[in-house]
């Protein structure tokens, strides 16, 4: 189900991001006067389509992208049976270079203005919930694996973030910082004040997979939320606001030791200590509890089958509009800014192309196997901006090739000739199928 679940949220993602891309090209094209002879969402074989004002739109089988036909240019169609005429009035190569040059620029605006749209409209309606620096520092952190090799330790309490305060403790996983050889954090280890280190080539560490979950996490206590029907926890009389206090004689109020030891134990049965809220007593209330204890069955994926509530205060923040304009704004551009970063990461070779480049199975996990809208839109303006800057890159055959092209005429007052562009997009489709299908396989590898 969740496999489907992914799939469902990459066809539709793909099929708004690539659907308002081409209509970006689409309105230009027709504002200038250019015929477009056709409009696809998905590649061939057509599914459906229809004709209207002289255009075909169509919806294609492969829902890997789509494309628009704008006469007299030279496109992933590689037609060029009209190069062997003169222009036509309504062609694209009969404009002027600045004409062109907006049109090419068309999807690539459209899905900056989409991306900015989604994240100021998230931000507004959503405002900002987090879980605060000195309230996570209550308990310290969790430090798994990856963050123990850099010199973290749990029951950390992270003060500042190279030399600076901050509030929202999502920060200390801010990209901005781990991607920066020479980041610190400030830490209070037991009364006393310690400095950890982002070293060299860290980062392609945290490009492996599910290198996040073995970095750092809170360290938050937690209560039983909603119990699965059937579950272990269910046949143990597992009930919610339960708290665990020890599995096996080992500590487990802090949610991170509960799941360490359970998957530790993983298809046994265990013995818990819990306590459990006296009468109708609030499950935060200190001090309303009986302690009993239970036996319970772990499933073999070293789950117990509830729902976990964090004992923790959570803060939120709301936006006026003129402020979410700013910080939606700045969250779109900050996705940009980090693929740039992160293209340098790559060839500077720092990190490897095979952990960081993902291909259809990648983008899916993104999304995840739960539907969420709100969860939907935010990796939606994400790929929104990523698609926007992708297309910008100076490759023939994508929209930045032909924006690069045509600054050229602009410049220089020479137009390259058609041979030579048919030429650099024949080259640039060989330079884009590879990547695809490098990254296809990346994805099955990583799987």
């Amino acid at each position: 189900m969740e496999a489907l679940i992914m799939t469902a949220q990459l066809l539709l993602g793909l099929s708004i991001l690539v659907g308002l891309h081409e209509f970006g090209h689409l309105l230009t094209a027709k504002f200038f006067g250019m015929r477009v002879e056709k409009y696809s969402i998905g590649f061939p074989p057509k599914i459906f389509g229809f004709d209207y004002r002289g255009t075909e739109y169509s919806i294609g089988a492969i829902p890997l992208g789509g494309f628009v036909k704008i006469s007299g240019m030279i496109d992933e169609s590689m037609d060029t049976e009209h190069l062997n005429k003169e222009p036509e009035p309504y062609e694209f190569r009969a404009k002027p270079a600045w004409q062109r040059l907006i049109v090419m620029m068309g999807g690539i605006i459209v899905n900056v203005i989409t991306g900015i749209v989604i994240f100021v409209l998230l931000t507004f309606f959503n405002g900002d919930t987090y879980i605060s620096r000195d309230e996570a520092n209550k308990y310290g952190i969790v430090a798994y694996e990856l963050g123990q090799e850099i010199g973290f330790k749990t029951g950390d309490k992270i003060l500042k973030i190279n030399g600076k305060d901050f509030e929202d403790f999502n920060e200390v996983m801010n990209p901005d910082v781990i991607m920066e050889a020479g980041s610190t954090y400030t830490v209070d280890r037991d009364g006393q004040i310690v400095t950890v280190k982002i070293p060299s080539g860290f980062l392609d560490k945290l490009s492996e997979k599910d290198a996040v979950t073995r970095f750092i996490d809170y360290r938050l206590p937690f209560a039983v939320g909603e119990v699965a029907s059937g579950s272990g926890g269910d046949v143990a009389g597992l009930k919610e606001g339960d708290r665990f206090v020890t599995i096996n004689g080992r500590p487990a109020r802090y949610f991170a030791d509960f799941k360490e030891i359970a998957t530790e134990n993983a298809g046994d049965t265990v013995l818990a200590v819990v306590e459990r809220p006296v009468g109708e007593a609030p499950v935060e209330k200190e001090g309303m509890f009986t302690t009993t204890e239970l036996h319970i069955p772990i499933d073999t994926d070293g789950t117990v089958g509830f729902v976990r509530t964090l004992l923790v205060d959570v803060a939120h923040r709301d936006f006026t509009f003129g402020q979410s304009l700013v910080a939606g704004t700045n969250e779109a551009f900050g996705w940009v800014w980090l693929n740039i970063r992160g293209f340098g990461k790559i060839f500077s070779g720092e990190v490897s192309a095979s952990k960081a480049v993902s291909g259809p199975i990648g983008i899916a996990k993104i999304f995840g196997g739960t539907w969420n809208w709100t969860n939907f839109w935010q990796k939606l303006g994400f790929l929104s901006m990523v698609l926007a800057f992708m297309n910008f890159l100076p490759i023939p055959a994508l929209d930045g090739g032909h924006v690069m092209f045509l600054t050229y005429e602009i410049v220089s007052g020479r137009k390259p000739s058609d041979k030579f562009l048919e030429n650099a997009q024949k080259v640039g489709m060989v330079l884009l199928l590879s990547i695809m299908v490098f990254a296809i396989f990346n994805d099955i590898l990583k799987i």
